[in-house]
Formats: structure tokens, sequence, C-alpha cells
């Protein structure tokens, strides 16, 4: 009696026909070439393969993620120094630490204490407004 070959999942048929396999033989150095290739890179063998026939152009994904590093590091750098330069904190009057004025309800008290305390526009306070 032989054994019933296992009967495959319908996504798995769908997947193997969408994907197939292919297999060849290659000398040793060109395996060897292949092994370290992979290994430096980080790629698999089909990724290797898609290289070398153009269908992914290596040069282009580095870029891409070169720009995505530059942007990110931008965008981090120029939010750190906007935040330097605009967050409105104050001390807590137990501990004294740093609190950041981030809270609408906080901003809304803030905003009544400085127009109870007579702040504004530096324009109108020369004109006596």
């Amino acid at each position: 009696m032989t054994k019933a070959a296992k009967k495959k999942a319908p996504s798995r048929v769908r997947y193997e026909e969408a994907h197939p396999t292919v297999s060849c033989r290659i000398s040793r150095i060109v395996y060897d070439k292949l092994q370290k290739a992979k290994e430096a890179e980080g790629k698999s063998f089909g990724d290797i393969l898609k290289i070398g026939l153009g269908i992914i152009d290596e040069r282009v994904e580095e870029e891409l993620k070169i720009r995505k590093k530059a942007y990110d590091q931008g965008y981090n750098k120029g939010y750190a120094e906007a935040k330097r330069l605009y967050m409105v904190t104050y001390p807590c009057n137990v501990c004294g630490e740093t609190i950041e004025l981030e809270s609408a309800k906080a901003k809304e008290a803030a905003s009544e204490s400085m127009q109870e305390h007579g702040w504004g526009d530096s324009a109108c306070h020369k004109k006596g407004r």
C-alpha cells in the first residue's frame, strides 16, 4: 500500500501556480559566489536573480532608503528644534520639574492667566491700547 498524497490547501495551490519553482545545476564556483553575494548583501537567491534580470534596480532601492533616512533625520531635527523654540513649559509648584504645556485644558488656563495679567502684543502695548 502506498501513502495517499497529502491534499494541498487551495490557497497553497494558487500560490505555487503564481510562484513556480526554478531549479538548475550550477558549478561550485558559481554557487560559492552566490552564497557570498547573498550573505554580503542580505538578499535571497530570488532577489539576486531579479537584480540580474533588471527586475529590481538595486540602486533605486538603495536611493529610496537613503532618501527616507535623510527625510526622517531632517524631520526629527526640525521637530526637535521647533519644540525647543516654541514649546511652552512651566515648573511644577511642588517638585520644580519642568512640565510641557500640551493639553487643551492647560493651554486654556495659560491663555486666561496671560490675559488676566495683561499679556499682549508688544506693538499694542507700545501704542498704549
